[in-house]
This record gives structure tokens, C-alpha cells and sequence, in this order.
């Protein structure tokens, strides 16, 4: 226990909840208190958060949020332009490190903590350990990436247990391919991208982590990545998986090293660059010691979903492509919000087994100018994004306060994006921690109002059976030609469980609605739904009305500009 914890500590009984809830968060940004970050600013100018921060306080917060686990971004070793060679760790050259900081995925040592995140950088991996004790203890898991697809430039562990290998040891460099190389090497050619880099040397070049067989590439590419070779010649699209490569055992081991610290997920990283044969051999392998842990792929092809799940193994998938995209569409582009429909009908079977999201570190916040400019109009979304199904939800560290992300921080410019490659501090998270007392002290009003129903919502999704784990009924087509429900802008359904039903509709305008919403005698029949009136709770707002659910005579309600409803009644 680490002493600014205090003497004692009551933990809360880890369990296992239907409906996980992640929230996710980089602790170089999440914790770091400087208000008065310079673009492009280095460590010493721009400070950064550390483990150390994110205290019972903090974590406790994020629970009271309605969260079940917390994914900790960017806490494994990589490539970042500050220099800790007096900490016996190889220094990174800068002109082939994205930003300041360095991009979390461009891995540098498997086996370690980014010294970054440290306050004691020689205790770097102790308190990550008990961060992750904490996390456990305020009642929720953790999330850690695996990064399986690329590594930074220079990649070296100087933390690997005894007997094992840095990948790229003993390759042979003479060939573009070879099934017991670790990477792919562009021969007789020395790295030069498409801008200028120096002094720095790397001959022959390796192939960049985004499928760039090329010493070219250019600042659009991954240039500060290396693709790492899983048995699959590119040249010929052949592959090469017996004997089993060593990259596979390589990454077999790092999987269980982690999974042996307590890790209770991985994020799987762009899992679709990687042979799907090699998740088919090593997930199971790693669920033999520890079944428990689960593995959440990050994946953007509709038509893989079903190979990832049922070959695969994943427990569960982004489902960015899908329903993402679609909600985006109709907050931002007056698509149909009849087309949600569409998204869990293409899933039909797995929905379940979907990860949704509003936001995470790759995509624009909500509230940005480039995405819907506002947060008072997150509502709709966040209910049918959590609500539509029996899937884990996940939210992004500041999403639930506004997060505007209007900075031009340094390499990652003003693009709507929160920062992942530079030294900087997040606005709004830091008016809630509020100088570590994580009370949410220098919020403003309206941030303070729209952290509380995000409370309310993400709590609905585990007190709440039957979103946890009830059953799911659209009423969309029995609506089309209702004249009281623009099928255009309001989308609804139905979730049951035993003898409680739950109607839920929301409103993609800024004009509020007055609905009157047919449910036809089918939704009754098939979960054998009483008809009549009763009290009903909406359980967002926490009003109270007599209600009538009747498949002659539709149900009506109210919803505000840019509001859902959740009607509960039993």
C-alpha cells in the first residue's frame, strides 16, 4: 500500500456485473493538474499524470460514475521523446517518435511501465501493481491494451524475464521474409521517410505497422511503428504456421505475464492485422490458467465479427463500423434514425457481444465543433448506445463532463481529438479532480448537471435486468406511418425482463416531441406483457405517471429537445 493512501483502506467485493461498463483513460493526461500546458511543450514544461494519482478518491468517483472497469491507456512501455537512459532504459530518437510523449501503441517494451507514468521511475512496475490493487478494491477490473501488430522503431525490453528474446534479435535481415524473423526488413534499402529525419539510421528498413512494405513511407503512415511478423508472407500471401512462428509463442508469454499481474481484460489492438489463426491458438491457451480474463478486439469489418467471436475467441467487439457510425450519421448528417434499426439487425445473434461507445481515444469527442458541437445533445445517443442491448458500454475519460477538446495540444493539432502524443492536461477532468480531492469542486454548473445523468444512466445499466440481461424489441416498424412519431428523428424500443418492461425513446432534434407510440400485440404476446394502465417511473428524470401500455391504444410521452425516456413499468 503506498503511503499517501493512507493507513487503511475498506475494499468493495469485486464482482462480476452483467453489463460491463469501461471507462477509459490515459493516466499520463488523465491525472496531470498544469493548467498551463505549451503546444508541443516537453515533460518538464507540460508536466504529466502518474499512477500515484488515480487514488481510492479518484477511483471511487469513477465507480459512483456507474463504471465496472477502468481501461488504463497507454501504461506499457513506448516510444517517447524524453530521455530516461539514466534509468538504464535505451533513449528513443525523436524524429521517429509522434509528439512529445509518443504514441501509446508504438510499444517499446513489452514487459514494462512507461517510466512517464512513475513517480519512482525504478518502482515504475510496483505501482502499477498497486494500481491495479486499487482498482480491484474500489469494486472494478482492469482493462490493459495488448498491442500485437507493431512496435516503435527501436524496440528493446530491458524488463523481460530471464530466457526471453527481444523480437528482431536474430533475425536475418537479408530477407524481406522469413517465418522466424520478427519483422519485415525492405532489403538493400535504408529507412527514409518522405520528410526529413536526421541523423537517424536504420538499414535496411523495416516494413511500417500499418502494412507499409516500403523504406518510403510518408507522415500520413506509421512510420514511427514496425509491423511485426506472425508467419505471413506478403510478398506472396502465403502463410507459414507450422512449425508455429516464434512471434506467437513470443506474444503467448506476454499475454500470461500480464494476465498473471491481475489483469482482468486485454483491448486487443487492430486484432485484424493480425492472422486470425494466432488468436484461434493463443486465447484459448491463456484462458486454461486464467479463464476469467476476457478479450475485447478492436476491429472495423462487419463481415469478421462472427470469425473474431466464434473462431477467434474474443468475448467481445468495437462495434464502431456499425453502430458508431450510424449514430454519428444521424446527429451529424440528418441521417434516419430508422436506420438504427439496421445496426442490430446486421448483428442479430451477437449484439451482446458488441463493445459501443460515443467516444474513445481514436475518434472526435461528441461535444467537439468537429463532431455534434455541443454536449447538451448527447442524450439520445448515450441511450440508445448503452441501452440497445445486453453489451458492455464504454465511456472516455472526460466524455462525461463535456469535453470540448478544442486545444491545438502539438502534433496532434486542433482536430477535435483529445491528445495522444503529447504532454498535456484535460480541461474539464481537471476541474473535477479538483486538486486530487476528485469532488468534482471546479466544475461549472452545467458540467456538474451533465456528469450526474450520465451517473444516472450508466447506473440504470446494471441495476436494471432487463438492459443487463432482458430481452430487446423494436417498435420501429409498427411507427413508420404514425403520424404522432417521426420515425426520421426518434427511434424507440422495448427492453423486458420477468415482469418489469422498459419503454425507451429518444429525440435527435432540437425541437421537442410529443409521441404517441404504437407497441404492437406481438411485444406482449411474446413476453407475456399485461396490458393496461399502472404507474410507471421514468428513470431518468425519476418523474411519475400513470401510464397505458396497450397494443390498442399507443403510449404516449413527452421528450425534450435532444432528450430520451426510459418508462419502467412493472
Amino acid at each position: 500500500m503506498t503511503s499517501h493512501q493512507g493507513a487503511t483502506r475498506k475494499c468493495a467485493k469485486l464482482k462480476n456485473f452483467a453489463k460491463p461498463v469501461i471507462y477509459q483513460m490515459l493516466p499520463r493526461l488523465f491525472a496531470n493538474m498544469n493548467s498551463q500546458c505549451i503546444p508541443d511543450g516537453d515533460i518538464t514544461q507540460n508536466g504529466c499524470g502518474k499512477l500515484n494519482d488515480i487514488t481510492d478518491k479518484v477511483l471511487a468517483g469513477i465507480r459512483e460514475l456507474g463504471a465496472t472497469h477502468v481501461w488504463y491507456t497507454g501504461v506499457i512501455e513506448h516510444a517517447h521523446a524524453t530521455d530516461y537512459s539514466d534509468f538504464g532504459i535505451t533513449p528513443d530518437d525523436p524524429v521517429v517518435v509522434k509528439g512529445k510523449a509518443g504514441s501509446p501503441y508504438a510499444i517499446k517494451d513489452y514487459y514494462d511501465i512507461d517510466p512517464d507514468v512513475a513517480v519512482s521511475v525504478p518502482d515504475r512496475m510496483k505501482e502499477f501493481e498497486a494500481l491495479v490493487e486499487r482498482t480491484h478494491c474500489a469494486g472494478m477490473k482492469v482493462v490493459m491494451d495488448f498491442v500485437p501488430n507493431h512496435v516503435a522503431r527501436r524496440y528493446h525490453s530491458d524488463a523481460a524475464p530471464a530466457g526471453i528474446e527481444d523480437f528482431g534479435k536474430n533475425d536475418d535481415v537479408t530477407k524481406f521474409f522469413s517465418s522466424a524473423n520478427s519483422f519485415y526488413y525492405i532489403p538493400r534499402q535504408q529507412f527514409q521517410p518522405q520528410f526529413p529525419i536526421g541523423d537517424y539510421t536504420e538499414f535496411p528498413a523495416k516494413a511500417s505497422g500499418n502494412d507499409c512494405f516500403t523504406a518510403f513511407p510518408s507522415r500520413n503512415d506509421w512510420y514511427e511503428t514496425v509491423k511485426i511478423n506472425y508467419g505471413v508472407d506478403y510478398g506472396d500471401g502465403s502463410c507459414h504456421f507450422s512449425p508455429v512462428p516464434p512471434t506467437w509463442f513470443k506474444m503467448l508469454h506476454i499475454l500470461r505475464y500480464w494476465a498473471a499481474k491481475g489483469i482482468d481484460a486485454f483491448r486487443c489492438d487492430m486484432v485484424f492485422m493480425v492472422p486470425l489463426d494466432f488468436w484461434e491458438w493463443a486465447i484459448p491457451q491463456v484462458k486454461v490458467t486464467y479463464p476469467n480474463v476476457q478479450f475485447i478486439a478492436e476491429i472495423y469489418d462487419v463481415n469478421l465479427y462472427r470469425d473474431f467471436l466464434f473462431r477467434g475467441g474474443f468475448d467481445y467487439l468495437y462495434d464502431k463500423v456499425n453502430l458508431y457510425d450510424t449514430l454519428r450519421d444521424v446527429q451529424c448528417h440528418n441521417h434516419s434514425a430508422a436506420r438504427i434499426t439496421d445496426c442490430w439487425q446486421r448483428i442479430d445473434g451477437i449484439g451482446g457481444r458488441m463493445l459501443n461507445f460515443l467516444e474513445n481515444h481514436d475518434e472526435q469527442r461528441f461535444a467537439s465543433l468537429q463532431y455534434a458541437g455541443d454536449a447538451s445533445k448527447f442524450l439520445p445517443s448515450l441511450v440508445v448506445s448503452s441501452m440497445i442491448s445486453t453489451a458492455p458500454f464504454m465511456i472516455y475519460f472526460g466524455q462525461e463532463l463535456g469535453e470540448k477538446a478544442g486545444d491545438a495540444e502539438g502534433f496532434s493539432g486542433n482536430d477535435g481529438r483529445t491528445t495522444i502524443f503529447d504532454y498535456w492536461s484535460v480541461p474539464t477532468v481537471r476541474r473535477w479532480l479538483n486538486g486530487g480531492n476528485a469532488d468534482g469542486g471546479q466544475l461549472s454548473p452545467v458540467e456538474k448537471d451533465l456528469r450526474a445523468v450520465y451517473a444516472r444512466v450508466l447506473n440504470l445499466l446494471n441495476s436494471e435486468k432487463a438492459i443487463s440481461g432482458g430481452e430487446f424489441f423494436d417498435v420501429m416498424y409498427v411507427n413508420f406511418d404514425n403520424p404522432h412519431f417521426s420515425p426520421h428523428r426518434n427511434y424507440a424500443f422495448i427492453r423486458h425482463h420477468g415482469d418489469t418492461t422498459l419503454l425507451i425513446a429518444v429525440n435527435f432534434s432540437d425541437k421537442a416531441s410529443e409521441l404517441k407510440i404504437n407497441v404492437p400485440q406481438l411485444a406482449f404476446d411474446m413476453y407475456g406483457i399485461k396490458e393496461g394502465k399502472r404507474m410507471a417511473t421514468e428513470l431518468i428524470s425519476g418523474r411519475r405517471h400513470s401510464k397505458n401500455l396497450s397494443p390498442d391504444m399507443p403510449f404516449h410521452t413527452e421528450i425534450g429537445p435532444w432528450g430520451a425516456v426510459v418508462w419502467k413499468m412493472k
